[in-house]
């Protein structure tokens, strides 16, 4: 219930911006995490509460992680044409590596660092949730990387269509960059609109090329870096060996991809899956809010926001580097 009504303000004030500004400069994802944050200052919740809160933060976390699949189609990858597919997926790999080793370089945790790239890399806060439950990261180190990435990711919006005159960038090369850089897809809308219908397809499609890499990456993650997580002994059945080194949710969601693409999920299910999926990665935000120690979270701001802010330079320039062989002018 207070997952839920976290949730439900989060919601209404997303609402709010898309009336006045037209798009969620702020999405729900980091409002309820802000909500719950603040919440959990004013008032520590009891051992009543606790159960509740837990059960948001991880299980409705992993159910919201398998239904996400039902959004891609294996189709979506080929039609996007193999040069562009490789270009990005090797952008995306590079700047992994990259922003890892700046993180780690910049004192932070392993998984901290782990959370950080694979939000800058990949999809920001979606990547962030998905790839939390795999290596066992913590609340606060799932809370510090959403918030600080979320803030820059505005400033990205806001700021890269000044690029366009000067960098003297056609519609497509601002596209193919907008796509590669910005965060969520509905922040590379409000960045595209401006610059026209081309930028606008161009960038969705990239976009949604990197969205397409988190499974694999989280199933990487799952296989090779088992041991961040407290898992139980080994031993048992391979049934239950396979579990331990892939978590269910993942394999949950390579099925409702691949049911998806086999035109085994009814289009008229799809809108209500990722609204369902949607709600619930809210509601767990929420719940991680609700369990944030806000000393933690200063303690390693400054370093996450240099981390973010240089990954993400590194990120704009490599971009502007697949622009120019991609899309000449």
């Amino acid at each position: 219930m207070l997952c839920g009504c976290v949730t439900l303000a989060a919601v209404a004030i997303q609402a709010v911006e898309e009336r006045l500004l037209g798009h969620p400069y702020i999405e729900a994802i980091v409002i309820a995490i802000l909500l719950g944050t603040a919440i959990r200052t004013l008032w520590e919740p009891g051992p009543r509460w606790r159960a509740g809160i837990a059960f948001s933060a991880k299980q409705l976390l992993e159910i919201a992680v398998a239904l996400l699949g039902a959004s891609l189609t294996f189709a979506a990858i080929s039609a996007s044409g193999f040069a562009l597919v490789g270009s990005v997926a090797a952008l995306v790999v590079l700047s992994l590596a990259v922003t890892f080793g700046i993180s780690r370089s910049l004192g932070l945790p392993v998984r901290l660092s782990i959370l950080v790239a694979c939000g800058n890399s990949i999809c920001g806060n979606s990547a962030i949730a998905a790839v939390a439950p795999v290596i066992g990261a913590s609340r606060d180190d799932v809370a510090s990387s959403i918030s600080f990435t979320a803030v820059l990711g505005v400033i990205v919006v806001l700021g890269l269509p000044l690029l366009i005159p000067l960098l003297q960038l056609t519609e497509t090369q601002y596209g193919i960059l907008a796509g590669m850089t910005v965060y969520a897809v509905p922040q590379v809308l409000a960045a595209t609109v401006p610059a026209g219908v081309v930028s606008t397809q161009i960038g969705t499609l990239v976009k949604l090329i990197r969205v397409m890499m988190l499974g694999p990456l989280v199933a990487c993650i799952a296989v090779f870096g088992r041991s961040l997580r407290a898992d139980p002994a080994p031993g048992g059945s391979w049934r239950t060996k396979f579990f331990q080194t892939v978590p269910w949710f993942i394999v949950a969601f390579f099925v409702m991809a691949t049911l998806r693409s086999l035109s085994l999920l009814p289009d008229a299910a799809i809108f209500p899956i990722r609204k369902t999926a949607n709600v619930l990665t809210i509601m767990s935000m929420a719940a991680l809010g609700l369990g944030v120690d806000l000393r933690v979270i200063g303690r390693v701001g400054g370093r996450v926001t240099a981390a973010v802010t240089l990954s993400l330079l590194f990120l704009i320039v490599i971009s502007l580097g697949l622009v120019r062989v991609v899309a000449p002018a």
